[in-house]
């Protein structure tokens, strides 16, 4: 690669992504954050003469740890929000000015977005190191892709008490299949509960935290569109589809981009495009 390159790093909590884009198209790249090593190697031969930028919770560390001590580090918040307008733009591109941006990485953070930029409303811990967490503690197994084909033979219902079970086959005032408590039937069905339940319900109960929290941030700004994002939506069907579900019960439009974890990484090379053209 040149130095026509630009390449943004967001370095999280949980993984290393890695957007750069050049002459050649775009290239996206995913690294645990524990295997720092082996992403330096990655960077030095294939963006050895790219213009870095960084961004990310761990971002001053591992700029400094790979010897880059000279590329800048822009605000995660602001870099997240640049991205996901530029990732929406190209499959999207009827999403309004203004929506509810909620990123869940290893917690969760809700902000609204609009054209002047972005402002953080808030968020919670839950998010994708609760469910690699409580998924490791439940069936011994900290895989994601051998979770999340797991999750794909789980039925929540045997570990979650639902709307329909507390009335009993009578007509409830709420559709059936919502859930009135997480984890509410393992005590009176613990043995039947498999490790594809526990994850289908961990996954669930992730879902419904941060779906809940943005519908009341939608409802309090007055939006009607909320664009959700981080890693723990990739070739994860039972998340994304109770998100979508529990939006639409809301009439709240949802929209889950694709690549939308490398948001960040791909807002901190925008940053540094507009830096560099000042």
């Amino acid at each position: 690669m040149t130095g026509r390159w630009l390449a943004g790093i967001d370095a999280g909590g949980t993984l290393i992504k890695i957007a750069a884009e050049g002459v050649g198209g775009r290239i996206l790249r995913c690294f645990p954050a524990g295997d720092e090593e082996q992403c330096g190697r990655w960077i030095r031969t294939h963006l050895k003469d790219a213009r870095l930028c960084f961004t990310g919770g761990s971002a001053i560390r591992l700029k400094d740890k790979l010897g880059l001590v000279r590329s800048p580090v822009v605000p995660e918040f602001e870099a997240s929000a640049r991205g996901v307008r530029a990732l929406l733009r190209s499959r999207h591109p009827s999403v309004p000015g203004r929506f509810i941006l909620t990123n869940c990485g290893t917690g969760t953070s809700i902000h609204r977005v609009a054209p002047s930029g972005q402002k953080r409303l808030g968020g919670t811990g839950v998010g994708g190191g609760t469910l690699l967490g409580l998924a490791k503690l439940m069936t011994g197994e900290s895989d994601f892709k051998t979770l999340m084909e797991l999750a794909a033979q789980g039925h929540r219902d045997q570990a979650d008490l639902t709307v329909a079970h507390i009335y009993e086959g009578a007509r409830p005032p709420i559709p059936g299949d919502l859930t009135a408590s997480n984890f509410g039937r393992v005590l009176e069905n613990s043995r039947r509960i498999s490790n594809a339940d526990k994850v289908a319900a961990v996954i669930g109960m992730v879902a419904e935290t941060i779906t809940s929290l943005t519908l009341f941030a939608a409802r309090n700004e007055g939006l009607r569109t909320a664009v959700f994002i981080g890693s723990i939506f990739a070739d994860n069907p039972v998340m994304k589809n109770t998100v979508h579900r529990y939006c639409s019960l809301c009439s709240l439009e949802s929209l889950i981009p694709e690549n939308g974890r490398f948001s960040g990484a791909v807002g901190a090379y925008l940053m540094l495009r507009e830096k560099s053209s000042l």
